[in-house]
């Protein structure tokens, strides 16, 4: 049974046993229509009645712009959120399952999440909500469960942990603060209005009741849908255009490298014990690479135009590679300029991060900006901002790992940045009506 409670009209007293009509907007923005008309009572005496009337009328109000009317299904194949377009404002959270908490009170948890996450992606307000949604519709919200390493100790479920979830190596980069890494469960939330991304937050966050404790959250944000003349690649807080050379769903072998497959194994883990068939929880699940990386935006800042984008290797203005050509057109790794130097530099992050550089690793990357304020350093205060990075990938084996193992020896880039926290989760697929995240492993 769902734990959310949506509000509805009542026109009359017998209006309960019947069902109430149906309108264009969300339950959410029904609520807020219903308090605002209370709130104008409250300053116009006499005049409320009527104001109250008005607002519950049977003809449907205005409608939601596109945006607010966005709504992304919560069932599916795969879990929404990782091949949801980008949305706005982004939420991350660990949780810790509490002491004495075990298999049964992290099912009951998934199963009051799941149907807290339908509930609020179809525009329904939540009876212990914030309130700061109840006027939006569900302006593209998603919500996307992980289960970290440790989660599979604590339920007693060791034995069905997938060799997926293997430690990450270390990398020299890593400045790493254990207390914002890990957690036995994650949650991706995104929205395209910050107050409804908000919302979801805290309202889970609540009903996580004793089952488990918070270890870390943070918070992000891109940029606002209909911004731009037309749909463009993102940008980072470096200002360079990031992202031209993310895999696409449309790509033959997209699912391939995004989505574990059907018999829930993965190719680099076949064979092996916790990867292979017997995990058929994961199928059509994915592998999340959380990582907190803060940028040295004040050392950045001060490098010329052309030195920024040769540590690139791209044009900051529209994201066209200095081979030539634009945004899309592939990089040309063999160019040399007049003088006989390579167009890309041997350490530019285009040639270390590409794919062929890599043996084929492939990563879909969907990330936030995150800005926190200022950190004190013995040089002055320093922005506290930078990049909420999240690679979902079939196998971190074959996907990030060996990415970062390259950058980390030979990325120019690497030169401006600290890796600050981190996780790996495995995300199960997504649930069919009727069932909540995790229902196969946690009742398989």
């Amino acid at each position: 049974m769902s734990s959310t409670r949506s509000s509805r009209t009542k026109p009359d007293a017998d209006a309960d046993a019947a069902e109430p009509p149906r309108h264009p907007v969300s339950r959410r923005r029904l609520v807020g229509a219903a308090g605002a008309a209370g709130a104008a009572g409250l300053l116009a005496g006499g005049a409320s009645g009527a104001v109250a009337a008005e607002a519950l009328r049977d003809e449907p109000p205005a409608p939601l712009t596109s945006i607010g009317a966005n709504g992304v299904p919560f069932h599916g194949t795969h879990q929404a959120g990782i091949t949801t377009p980008l949305q706005a404002a982004g939420h991350f959270a660990a949780f810790d399952l509490a002491p004495g908490a075990r298999r049964k009170e992290a099912a009951a948890l998934l199963k009051r999440w799941s149907a807290t996450a339908r509930e609020l992606s179809e525009g329904g307000a939540a009876a212990d909500g914030t309130g700061s949604a109840l006027d939006a519709g569900p302006a593209g919200l998603t919500v996307t469960f992980g289960f970290g390493r440790t989660f599979f100790d604590r339920t007693g479920l060791a034995a069905r942990r997938p060799a997926g979830l293997a430690p990450l190596p270390p990398f020299s980069a890593d400045a790493l603060d254990p207390r914002r890494s890990d957690g036995d469960l994650w949650l991706q939330i995104g929205a395209d209005d910050a107050l409804v991304a908000f919302d979801a937050l805290r309202t889970l966050q609540r009903r996580a009741g004793d089952a488990a404790v918070l270890r870390w959250q943070m918070s992000g944000f891109n940029r606002t849908p209909g911004a731009t003349d037309r749909p463009r690649t993102a940008r980072n807080l470096m200002g360079q255009v990031d992202g031209t050379n993310n895999p696409k769903p449309t790509d033959p072998d997209f699912d391939g490298h995004v989505f574990v497959p059907a018999n829930g194994g993965t190719p680099a883990n076949e064979g092996v014990a916790g990867g292979g068939g017997e995990q058929e929880w994961l199928a059509g699940g994915s592998y999340a690479v959380f990582r907190r990386i803060r940028m040295l935006l004040d050392t950045w800042d001060h490098l010329s135009r052309e030195r920024q984008e040769r540590v690139i290797g791209r044009r900051r203005s529209d994201g066209a590679p200095l081979s030539g050509g634009e945004e899309t057109t592939p990089v040309d790794m063999n160019k040399q300029l007049a003088d006989g130097s390579l167009a890309i530099a041997g350490d530019a992050h285009v040639r270390v991060a590409a794919s062929e550089s890599n043996g084929g690793a492939t990563m879909l990357r969907r990330s936030f900006s995150y800005h926190d304020g200022y950190l004190d350093t013995r040089d002055g205060p320093v922005p506290d901002a930078g990049l909420l990075f999240v690679a979902w990938q079939a196998d971190p084996l074959k996907g990030f790992v060996p990415v970062q193992r390259k950058l980390d020896r030979g990325d120019g880039l690497s030169r401006f940045l600290r890796h600050e926290a981190s996780g790996l989760f495995a995300v199960p697929g997504g649930a069919a009506a009727g069932e909540y995240v995790g229902q196969r492993l946690l009742e398989g």
